[in-house]
């Protein structure tokens, strides 16, 4: 897994069945030391929102075949999913991201 943050979606109108109602989120990785940064050029994928992600929250992602978390997503060509919204992340006991709000 990985955390990364949503800085967009991609709409498409034609898809795949098993993603129709599904939101496509544009996520850039993040460093958890440094929730901050912008995970650095070309960086930027797209991942089937699971959770009611927004725009500018921190969310954990699925990648590869884990990105397929169900029985309904079974076979639907999934390669990375947000299945968390982060609440706070601690490195080494020193709190380094707590969601606002």
């Amino acid at each position: 897994m990985e955390i990364g943050r949503v800085v967009g979606q991609v709409v498409a109108t034609v898809k795949q069945a098993g993603l129709q109602g599904r939101t496509l989120l544009l996520i850039v990785p993040l460093d958890p030391a440094d929730v901050d940064g912008d995970g650095g050029p070309g960086a930027t994928y797209a991942a089937a929102d699971y959770v009611g992600a927004g725009l500018g929250e921190v969310v954990l992602v699925t990648r590869g075949s884990a990105a397929r978390v169900d029985d309904t997503t079974t076979g639907v060509p999934t390669d990375a999913a947000a299945v968390a919204i982060v609440d706070s992340i601690a490195v080494e006991n020193k709190t380094v991201f707590r969601k606002s709000g």
